[in-house]
């Protein structure tokens, strides 16, 4: 009981905010966001209060509504206030004071004045405690600001559950980080929510700022975000529910905030969140339209624009429909909605926003008739803001509500006159939108005719007549209702006469446009209609008799007005028909019109024309007199023909009537069976009898309908018949050409400005009735023909291209049925025309001329014709006029021929060159022909090219490339032969020589190429001086094409020129030798990507077994052995078989044999007879033998005869023949030219590139007995071969090996054997090749080689490169047998070590030698480094220093070094010290050089071994670093100058100390105690006291150490500071300032104190033995202050005294002793110690300052001091002072 009874009070107690502990109650008060608890603690709450209350007047005056708060929470009374003693609603209502307050205050939490004003809501009414949540909340915007972890701190235990998470952050003080908040309100929907509520009750009461709505808004984006991502679902129902469950959580909150007034900063933060909710989440389309609708409730004209994006976005995330009435309302309302729209379209999709809106507003506007909104329809349309699909919709539903528009709606007309406006003006938009809106009105199922009338506008886009800016049918619809009601506007009208002429007898008039005018508007109704066709104008009764009603109508049906207008003009035609006074009438006369009108686009159309010929025709059943129209339908009537009654009922009964069905169907119908009855009689078809035509009665009816397309006025009428007419081509003898060529004539009479405006008048296309016209004409009718050709000679003509266009055009498409003798004298004009434009200007009469010739197929004839004439223009141009033909010499003819007119040349030239082209553009191959005269044209070319002084490259091509397309039709067709006796080669010849154009001489090339195989007798005389002009011309040439050409060339020519020369039995290569000499002469200008491929394409095809040799030698003869050229004929040899190689191979060493004859023969062919100073055999051969190793070096050839040898067949057999023909020839040559050195050398590099062809065991096997013979140089230069052949060798190959390892011990002999050093030097070099590759397989061999190299026979020759060699041979064997070369080193290592020293003895040093011994000593330190020990080691040692003093080269003191290297990491280290302690003083003796060198070795042997190897030698490096410290003595006791200078030393003793510390490091303190003390003995007290000098240097070096000693292990050794303490006070005292050595002493002295005083943390100087040891001694120095500046040394080692003798005593005493000093009489005395105070001020600040009493005495004299400097730095002492106490010292001073 009593333990329950317990925990019922501890958790009361963890409840209570009560307590009555006191220590619990202090420390509550002690929590601030001030001040540190133990100040906080202190303080009473009218001092808190005074402090915060100054903070709240500064609020005040930020912000007046802080005010409210004065009488409250910052009031007097409130220091007595103590919420533990209110009541709950008086606390209650101080709850909402001070949430109202931190919600004012939370915008400047940055300020201080706020961190006040909330300080004491903390200290006094424990905010912290009682208003967690809201001054949490308050402050979470400012989480990474050090108030934030302030008020961390002071938070109780228990933290309220919507902050839990601040836990870690609060028991580790430190600020939570972004992601920590984001993730807990994505977790914790409970902490969002408070959040959200703060924020909004912030904006409720007007207290937001920018830093809380931005924190709000990114918090909830990003959380929404992420709980979003966290309830995601692959199940529908369930992500259905999570989505639910999401907006009930957030919707209130996003609802609220889009709808807060005076917040727009809120606003837009909820649409940065709604808009991630719609992106992210599923939301249905409701969810979506009530956010749209809640978001434009509440927006203002500030955040329209972004409510706009907000808009926008969750647009795309609902289906497309329209938008709500609210939100439609709200988009209208906002200004300049389109331009903002189009803004936010270039980083946003707007288009389902737009469509929404656009649907919505068409939708208004149907039932409202709001027609204020079809300005934003219209722009959004055109905007680009929609999709094709989404125009169109759009589209369609404003027609389908103009469709909808009633009277009841629009009584007074202004919304169908808006929407017509505005449909209209889409309709004619330009660019995507407007093809769309344009497609819609084709694809629409509705009568858009019907609307067009109801709206009284043309919607859909037509040609219109553009005589003004408005159609003439437009501006008819508007008069009646300009003029007011139908009635009163017609009966003007209604009292005017019935015109006696025709409506077609003319053209339009006024009356007719009125007229029509309000038979457009009364069409829409019945009742006006009828009224309008009673008129008395129209003259209804008199229609029979009169042509006037039937021609209205007809104009009207045929014209360019609506469908309705038309059907209703043909049923008022039909209804009139149908009166008894018409059955007596023949009214033929309309047929013409009635196809027309079936022939129309619209079907209503064309339905209503079928029914008016059903009417028509019974009305032909009945014979009758009189033709209605006869006389006064047109003008002129006299060339009418008309039909008699049975050919009329033929036409309508047996053509037309049988035909309405399918023409109301397809509206082509009509003319294709107007085509078809009057091309066929029928006179086979007995069963159709009934429909039968008489051929005289097609006749009357063609004969009919041409009559009355020439005399009708209206062009569409004329365009409409012409489409049967044109059909036909001749009916019984009467072609179309001959009944309508009258039509023709008329239409291309008419000037341009008459045919546009006639075309304009009905809306036509003008091309399509130039094209209709032209057609008349047909094909072979030469009246048709000549009327064409008249036409296009008219100069007016020029001025209408669309007509000159349609008369070539008709002319190109009947040219293939012209007859021959037509297409001839067609083309002869043709041609003439093309040319006029030369003589008279370019017009578009020869340019269309010139492109009929260009694309009909021209026959044989017709072309050679051309080229007659073409010859007909160069003879004469070429021939001088008559009457100075005589009087002019041969020699002036060409001038006087230059003088000729230039306009005819101009003429000539023109016509050559297009003649040419329309022959390479006709397929010449098919007029093989023309061959004859094409060489004929191609010869007066070059007779014209020097008359106008001009390459006519152009021209030249033109026929070449013609006569080359007709070379294959002679080579496969045996009846085309070609006469060899006319000079066709000769002509190719001249035409390549004369010619400058790359072009030209390549196609000449061709061609000869091409008759080479065709009629090779045409063109083999002249081939010679072709191949030589080739070589300067286009063998130059870079282009693909000239190398095409000259390959083709080469390929075609040469193979049946070799035949030749073999058929006449001549050397076939002296022969050739003309042909190769301008082939190798053009090499250099030959493009370099085309030699190669070039040259063997030559060889190829002249034969590389007779004539590669040849083109070799003569390259090498040529341009020499370069390297240029010896790679390029190594690359033209590499490109043959094996075979070939090796032949042409012994063909060029016969060659070079040749030369050396007394009468040479294929040399002298070859190389010529050159001039006496060019012809020598020497050179000449000189030049062969210095290309022949490179040949035999060639890598292709070499690869694939080792591939052959590993065979065993006939093929390797016959290679093995040829490569002994090939020694035996080469060493004949060598012995022929023994005598002559370099053509011998150059006989051996052949011989042993010669040999290097073979494996490398065959290769041996020639060595063998090569080795034999006496020739010493010979043999050596095999031995360097086999080199060269074993770095190359790879080491996997055991066939190499096992013969090399084998040849070993021949070596070694010739080693042993041989007197010639340079002989043994490169066997010395093979041996050494060949172990370090091969050496560790056989180690018996090399050990073996080894020891004869070691021998007398090799290193102990007195040549210097042998033993050079030697010993880098033996270098090498180490490596290969390591242990088992320890035999021979005792021979090896004495003479290594011997010519080690030998090479540093003379003046100048041989590094060669040196060098080689040391990569020896390298080598066994590397590898056997016990074997160097004891004197070799020592000697070594000493040569080092000797080298090193030498001032060798970089390489020579690298590989010195890698040896001492390899020595101090792998030498045994007792030994290495021991040797390293003897040579220090012979390394002292040689140099700087020698003893870094030397210590260098030494640290890296230190760094190198453990502490125990260390230890164990301390006595050997004690004595090292004694010797190094005692180096500063030994110099200066030397009685000449010794060979270091001070920097040189001073480096020595720092690498010293460096290597002393390294060793420092590696031993433990029991170990080097004794060592610093036996130092510190050494280097005081071992001396003679009568060696003062030698003391002195000695401290020196020994306090440089100590420096370092102390300065790098600082504190660690600092009680080591009592071996020098008194030694350093001796120093001090004893040191003679003006010796500059004991100068230097005492300052290493003080700065070695400085640095043990500042390292020390153990209290090691405040010990009062220690401290008075050197204290006194320290202040006593002051007393030099005249010798030495105390600045430096002296003032920084008394700072550091006093701050590491941490002691008032020791202060107290230290300064009592400085301000003796103060009144010394020496001013730099005082001067030093005034400075030396104003230090000690700087460091120890206040503590030194405890005896400013005893100071300010002394200060106050200094102020009069004598001297100015000592009274300046005194002056900053007091600055000093006052700065460290914060007070002023005037007062004290007084």
């Amino acid at each position: 009981m009593a333990s329950a009874l317990a925990a019922q009070l501890a958790k009361i107690a963890a409840n209570s905010r009560t307590t009555l502990n006191a220590k619990a109650l202090k420390a509550s008060h002690s929590k601030s966001l001030i001040f540190e608890p133990r100040i906080a603690a202190s303080q009473t709450y009218p001092e808190i209060f005074t402090l915060c209350h100054e903070g709240f007047e500064e609020l005040s005056h930020l912000d007046a509504r802080f005010a409210q708060f004065e009488a409250t929470l910052f009031s007097d009374q409130s220091q007595d206030a103590d919420r533990t003693q209110m009541s709950a609603q008086e606390n209650a209502l101080l709850d909402r004071r001070i949430e109202s307050f931190l919600r004012l205050v939370g915008g400047r939490l940055r300020l201080m004045p706020a961190i006040k004003a909330i300080e004491w809501l903390v200290r006094r009414f424990r905010i912290h405690e009682f208003n967690t949540i809201a001054l949490l909340t308050t402050f979470l915007p400012y989480h990474t600001i050090p108030a934030f972890v302030t008020l961390l701190s002071i938070l109780p235990t228990n933290v309220p559950k919507e902050y839990l998470f601040l836990d870690p952050y609060i028991r580790s003080l430190t600020a939570p980080p972004r992601a920590v908040i984001v993730q807990r309100a994505t977790t914790r929907p409970e902490f969002l929510s408070a959040i959200s509520e703060y924020t909004l009750a912030s904006c409720r009461e007007n207290r937001d700022y920018p830093g809380l709505i931005s924190f709000w808004g990114c918090l909830m984006a990003e959380a929404v975000n992420g709980m979003i991502d966290k309830m995601r679902s692959g199940r529908k129902s369930i992500q259905t529910e999570n989505d639910h469950t999401l907006l009930q959580q957030i919707g209130p909150v996003l609802s609220e905030a889009m709808v807060m007034k005076d917040a727009p900063g809120l606003k837009i933060a909820s649409y940065m969140v709604v808009t991630v909710l719609a992106s992210k989440a599923s939301l249905g389309d409701s969810a979506i339209s009530a956010f749209m609708e809640q978001l434009v409730v509440g927006w203002t004209a500030e955040t329209s624009r972004p409510g706009l994006v907000c808009l926008t976005i969750l647009s795309q995330h609902r289906s497309a429909k329209q938008l709500s009435t609210k939100v439609t309302k709200a988009l209208v309302k906002t200004p300049n909605l389109v331009s903002t729209l189009r803004e936010i379209g270039q980083s946003h999709k707007v288009d389902r926003l737009a469509n929404g809106l656009a649907v919505a507003l068409v939708d208004r506007l149907a039932k409202k008739g709001d027609v204020r909104s079809l300005p934003v329809i219209n722009g959004l349309l055109l905007g680009n803001f929609l999709q094709e699909k989404q125009v169109k919709v759009v589209y369609k539903a404003l027609l389908v509500a103009a469709h909808r528009v009633t009277d009841k709606l629009d009584q007074d007309g202004r919304i169908r006159k808006e929407l017509a406006s505005t449909l209209v003006s889409l309709s004619q938009a330009g660019g995507e939108a407007g093809d769309a809106i344009r497609a819609t009105l084709e694809e629409i199922d509705f009568d858009i005719e019907e609307l067009e009338l109801k709206l009284e506008a043309a919607i859909r886009p037509r040609l219109t007549i553009e005589s003004q800016e408005e159609s003439e049918t437009e501006q008819a619809l508007k008069v009646p209702r300009e003029q007011g009601d139908f009635e009163a506007s017609f009966e003007k009208l209604s009292q005017a006469d019935s015109p006696k002429a025709s409506c077609l007898s003319q053209e339009r008039s006024s009356l007719l446009d009125e007229l029509s005018s309000f038979f457009l508007f009364a069409v829409a109704r019945e009742t006006d209609l009828q009224k309008f066709d009673e008129a008395p104008v129209l003259g209804r009764p008199l229609a029979s008799t009169k042509p006037f009603y039937f021609g209205f109508y007809i104009r009207i049906w045929c014209g360019p007005f609506p469908t309705l207008a038309k059907v209703a003009a043909l049923e008022r035609v039909k209804n009139r028909l149908k009166e008894s006074d018409c059955a007596e009438k023949d009214i033929q006369a309309i047929i013409p019109y009635c196809i027309i009108a079936l022939n129309d686009t619209a079907k209503r159309v064309r339905r209503a024309a079928a029914d008016l010929m059903i009417v028509l025709g019974p009305l032909f059943n009945t014979p009758t007199k009189h033709i209605w129209g006869s006389k006064d339908l047109y003008s002129k009537t006299e060339s009418l023909t008309w039909l008699d009654s049975a050919t009329a009922k033929s036409l309508v009964h047996s053509v037309l009537l049988p035909s309405l069905e399918e023409s109301v169907i397809h509206e082509d119908h009509v003319s294709a069976a107007l085509t078809n009855a009057l091309e066929s009689s029928h006179d086979d078809k007995v069963a159709d009898k009934k429909h039968h035509i008489s051929r005289a009665t097609r006749v009357s009816i063609f004969k009919f309908l041409s009559s009355h397309a020439i005399a009708t006025p209206l062009l569409t009428v004329k365009l409409g018949l012409l489409k049967s007419l044109n059909q036909i081509r001749s009916i019984s003898g009467t072609s179309r050409t001959d009944l309508l060529l009258p039509l023709l004539h008329w239409w291309a009479k008419l000037s341009d400005e008459e045919a546009t405006r006639l075309v304009t008048l009905e809306s036509l296309d003008e091309a399509a009735i130039d094209t209709a016209c032209v057609e008349v004409v047909v094909a072979n009718n030469a009246a048709g023909l000549e009327l064409l050709f008249d036409l296009v000679n008219e100069p007016q003509i020029a001025l209408r291209p669309n007509l000159v266009d349609s008369i070539f055009t008709r002319i190109r498409k009947i040219w293939p049925s012209l007859k021959s003798e037509a297409q001839s004298s067609t083309a002869r004009v043709l041609l003439e025309l093309s040319q006029a434009g030369l003589r008279y200007g370019q017009n578009s009469v020869s340019v269309e001329a010139a492109d009929v010739l260009r694309k009909v197929d021209l026959s044989t004839d017709v072309l050679l014709d051309f080229i007659d004439s073409m010859q007909d223009e160069v003879k004469v141009a070429t021939e001088p006029p008559a009457n100075k033909r005589r009087r002019v010499s041969t020699a002036e003819r060409p001038r006087s021929i230059g003088l000729q007119s230039s306009p005819e040349l101009n003429a000539t030239l023109s016509k050559i060159t297009f003649v040419l082209e329309l022959v390479q553009e006709s397929n010449p191959e098919k007029h093989p022909e023309m061959l004859p005269s094409l060489f004929t044209a191609l010869s007066d070319l070059q007779h014209l090219r020097t008359l106008v002084g001009s390459e006519l490259g152009y021209l030249q091509n033109l026929v070449l490339s013609s006569l080359l397309a007709m070379i294959p039709a002679y080579k496969n067709n045996k009846n085309l032969t070609i006469d060899a006796s006319v000079g066709h080669g000769d002509i190719l010849a001249t035409c390549i020589q004369q010619s400058s154009s790359p072009t030209v001489i390549n196609a000449a090339l061709l061609l000869v190429a091409s008759l080479a195989k065709a009629a090779p007798d045409v063109v083999l005389h002249s081939v010679m001086p072709i191949f030589t002009f080739m070589g300067s011309s286009v063998l130059r040439q870079a282009d693909d094409y000239s190398a095409h050409v000259v390959n083709q060339t080469v390929r075609e020519v040469i193979p049946p020129l070799i035949e030749t020369f073999r058929k006449s039995r001549r050397n076939l290569v002296a022969s050739t030798a003309e042909l190769l000499s301008s082939f190798v002469v053009a090499y250099e200008h030959i493009p370099s990507h085309r030699k190669h491929d070039l040259f063997i394409s030559l060889v190829e095809n002249l034969g590389p077994e007779d004539f590669l040799f040849a083109v070799l030698a003569m390259f090498v003869d040529k341009y020499g052995a370069t390297d240029s050229m010896v790679l390029f004929t190594t690359q033209i040899l590499s490109s043959f078989s094996v075979e070939i190689q090796l032949q042409t191979l012994i063909k060029f060493l016969d060659l070079i044999s040749d030369i050396f004859k007394p009468k040479p023969v294929l040399s002298a062919a070859l190389f010529g007879k050159k001039d006496a100073g060019d012809h020598d055999p020497l050179k000449i051969a000189m030049k062969q033998l210095a290309l022949l190793p490179h040949l035999l070096g060639n890598r292709r050839l070499r690869k694939e005869i080792m591939l052959l040898a590993e065979r065993d067949d006939m093929e390797s057999a016959k290679i093995h023949d040829q490569y002994a023909t090939l020694l035996e020839n080469l060493l004949t040559l060598a012995s022929t030219v023994k005598t002559k050195k370099p053509f011998y050398s150059r006989c051996g590099e052949a011989l042993t590139n010669l040999l290097n062809l073979l494996s490398i065991a065959e290769f041996i096997k020639s060595v063998e007995t090569l080795l034999a013979r006496p020739n010493v140089e010979l043999r050596q230069k095999v031995l360097r071969a086999l080199e060269l052949r074993v770095d190359k060798e790879s080491t996997a190959n055991p066939k190499s090996r096992a013969a090399l390892l084998a040849f070993l011990p021949q070596l070694t002999a010739v080693i042993r054997e041989s007197d010639d050093m340079n002989y043994k030097h490169t066997a010395v070099t093979c041996v050494d090749k060949i172990a370090e590759k091969y050496g560790k397989k056989d180690l018996e061999a090399v050990a073996a080689a080894a020891t004869t190299i070691a021998g007398d026979h090799c290193l102990g020759q007195p040549s210097q490169s042998l033993r050079v060699m030697a010993l880098l041979c033996l270098a090498s064997l180490v490596d290969v047998l390591q242990d088992g070369i320890v035999p021979i080193l005792p021979a090896a290592i004495p003479k290594a070590l011997g010519y080690l020293e030998q090479s540093l003895k003379s003046e100048k040093p041989d590094t060669e030698l040196h060098n080689a011994a040391y990569a020896f000593m390298t080598a066994l330190a590397q590898h056997i480094p016990y074997m160097i020990s004891g004197n070799y080691l020592d000697r070594l040692l000493s040569c080092s220093n000797a080298s090193a003093a030498a001032g060798l080269d970089e390489e020579s003191n690298t590989n010195r070094f890698h040896c001492l290297q390899f020595l101090a990491k792998l030498a045994d280290p007792k030994i290495l010290f021991v040797a390293l302690a003897q040579n220090w003083l012979k390394a002292a003796d040689a140099g700087f050089a020698a003893l870094a060198e030397l210590l260098r070795v030494l640290g890296m042997a230190l760094e190198k071994y453990p502490k125990s190897v260390i230890a164990k030698n301390a006595t050997t490096l004690t004595a090292i670093l004694f010797n190094a410290l005692d180096l500063r003595r030994l110099l200066a006791s030397k009685s000449e100058q010794a060979n270091l200078t001070g920097a040189e030393l001073g480096e020595i003793e720092d690498t010293v100390n460096d290597c002393a510390l390294k060793m420092i490091y590696k031993l433990n303190d029991a170990a080097f105690r004794p060592i610093f003390s036996q130092l510190v003995d050494w280097s005081s007290s071992q001396l003679p006291k009568q060696d003062a000098t030698g003391r002195t240097m000695r401290l020196l070096s020994a306090y440089g150490f100590f420096n370092a000693f102390f300065g790098n292990l600082k504190s660690i050794v600092t009680n080591y500071s009592s071996y020098i303490a008194e030694d350093a006070a001796k120093v001090l005292t004893k040191a003679d300032l003006k010796d500059p050595s004991q100068r230097e002493l005492w300052k290493r002295a003080l700065r070695t104190l400085t640095q043990a005083f500042e390292h020390d943390q153990d209290g090691f100087w405040q010990a009062p033995a220690h401290f008075n040891t050197v204290a006194p001694i320290l202040v006593e120095q002051f007393l030099r202050a005249g010798a030495v500046d105390m600045c430096n040394d002296l003032v920084p080692a008394i700072v550091e005294l006093a701050a590491a003798a941490d002691s008032k005593e020791h202060h107290k005493e230290l300064n009592a002793t400085l301000l003796k000093h103060l009144r010394s009489e020496q001013s730099a005395v005082r001067l030093a110690v005034v400075k030396c105070e104003q230090a000690l001020t700087d460091r120890l600040g206040e503590e030194w300052l405890s005896s400013l009493p005893e100071m300010l005495p002394y200060i106050s004299e200094l102020q009069d001091d004598d001297d100015e400097i000592v009274e300046r730095e005194n002056r900053r002492w007091i600055v000093g002072i006052e700065q460290a106490l914060g007070e002023s010292l005037d007062s004290m001073l007084q």
